[in-house]
């Protein structure tokens, strides 16, 4: 990456939509422009968890904005990632790909615990160098996440349902601020949050952090009020809630630096926060500069080669905790990526995405086999899709899961994913360097030829009659493969010459 070159993250919240644009400058990231929209995608919800027509219009109307001011942005420039809204909404495929359309980029839906990492992130680069065992706690819309961690490193994440939206939306329905009201938010929060009394104990942390939203909205009414800045305690925070009581009605709240954007879920915002520093025993509670938004610029620095892609850390501490043969996994990547190399050309714009993804299923392809030898390829794929995976989204996930479950067997079960080439290409490489690796040994596989044809959806393997005829097994089983992709949308040939 070039000094100079722009950079921007967009984080679809369930209160606000915001797009942070920086400029790379010898490994660090300098502010050229932020936006931020209240959208409350999160209060959009119907009985049966769909977002309603309204709700996703506000967040099209947002993401057409950003459009616009990413205008000559290439896609490696922009990253824009979903959190909890989206991965609870059943419905969300239908605004995804409205909004990937008006927004011209990809929109990732990652999961509870790669938001906190991501938070961390994002927040430990913009504090100073520090050997201090660190508390991050964000208080988003639909969702709270924890973190535990040291310098740079996080080392525990965790993510609970509750947030400022829901908790307003279900105790402040109508705004109104009582006691019994307040006391019930704060002690369902609680409810909610109770395992993080074991997981993030006081003795384990000597400094709390609280980052985004709600706990910045807060920090700005009582550092107005005369509170200490940059910081929340407990005795403001209580002065907080007598203030709120005393207005009766989020409406009525008269507060200097209370915006308006915030008025409608401050009630739900300060009960989750009350009770979770009440919970963990957060006398004072610091405001950090950084956010999620931060944790993605950062992370996307690491993945054009700056710093180790932490997904590849992911797959090799994945494949180390299930008791991956490395050998074959070795193997099968190497020789699956010679096949790939055959059909998209180096210069291809989705070639190194395409091999290090098919690197990434070659290497978890037997992660299914700690639980049992018989249909491996279907626990694998289960493995993937619910593991709490460092660095990826879950799409990314869910495309992998889906590679190591079509790696064998029946392609049927993939018949919906195989209309896009891209992926066909990885499944083929990976079917076939499992095939080719088989006796678990280098195989002779110099002279084999995959070729493709787009035009009529077919793939072609072209080897010499010497080499069927010194591994007839490999031979057969190729032949076999041939059977396999008939009656699919793609044909796979074995042609003997």
């Amino acid at each position: 990456m070039n000094n100079g070159t722009f950079l921007a993250a967009i984080d679809l919240g369930s209160n606000s939509f915001r797009l942070e644009v920086g400029r790379f400058d010898h490994g660090q990231i300098q502010r050229v422009d932020y936006l931020k929209e209240t959208v409350r995608l999160g209060n959009g919800f119907d009985e049966d968890r769909n977002l309603s027509l309204e709700a996703m219009t506000r967040g099209w109307d947002c993401l057409a904005r950003f459009a616009e001011r990413l205008a000559g942005f290439e896609p490696g420039q922009v990253r824009a990632v979903a959190t909890q809204t989206l991965r609870e909404a059943r419905n969300r495929d239908v605004f995804l790909k409205r909004g990937q359309q008006v927004l011209g980029f990809p929109i990732e839906v990652i999961a509870g615990t790669e938001e906190a990492r991501l938070i961390y992130q994002g927040v430990a680069h913009l504090l100073p160098q520090s050997a201090e065992r660190r508390l991050v706690i964000d208080i988003g819309g639909r969702s709270t996440e924890l973190v535990l961690g040291c310098g740079t490193e996080a080392q525990h994440t965790a993510s609970y349902r509750v947030g400022s939206v829901t908790w307003s939306m279900k105790y402040f329905p109508n705004g109104e601020f009582t006691e019994q009201a307040l006391y019930r938010a704060e002690i369902a929060a609680q409810a909610v949050l109770d395992e993080a009394l074991s997981n993030y104990p006081r003795q384990q942390w000597d400094a709390a952090y609280g980052a985004s939203g709600t706990v910045g909205a807060v920090a700005d009414i009582l550092a107005l009020a005369g509170w200490p800045e940059g910081q929340i305690t407990t005795e403001g925070l209580h002065w907080l809630v007598k203030c709120l009581l005393r207005a009766g009605s989020a409406n009525l709240v008269q507060l200097a630096g209370l915006k308006d954007d915030r008025r409608a879920v401050l009630g739900g915002g300060v009960s989750v926060l009350r009770g979770l520093m009440d919970l963990l025993k957060i006398d004072t509670l610091q405001v950090a500069q950084g956010a999620l938004r931060h944790g993605v610029l950062l992370e996307m620095i690491e993945r054009q080669g700056q710093t180790s892609d932490a997904r590849d850390v992911s797959v090799q501490r994945l494949a180390h905790k299930f008791a991956v043969d490395a050998k074959q996994a070795a193997r099968v990547a190497a020789v699956a990526e010679r096949l790939l190399a055959q059909l998209v050309t180096p210069d291809a714009p989705e070639a190194t995405s395409l091999q290090r993804k098919l690197r990434w299923a070659s290497t978890l392809h037997e992660v299914g086999m700690a639980i049992s030898n018989s249909d491996y390829h279907k626990h694998g794929a289960y493995i993937l899709e619910n593991a709490d995976t460092v660095g990826f989204s879950l799409p990314e996930l869910h495309r992998l899961g889906l590679l190591v479950l079509g790696h064998r067997g029946k392609l049927k079960k993939l018949d919906a994913e195989l209309e896009e080439p891209g992926f066909v290409m990885q499944l083929l490489a990976l079917r076939l360097a499992v095939i080719l690796c088989h006796a678990r040994q280098d195989p002779q596989d110099q002279g084999l030829t995959l070729a493709y044809n787009a035009k009529r959806q077919r793939f072609t393997l072209t080897v010499d009659e010497a080499w069927t005829i010194d591994f007839p097994q490999s031979a057969h089983l190729l032949r076999q493969e041939n059977l396999a992709w008939q009656k699919m949308l793609w044909s796979f040939e074995l042609v003997v010459q």
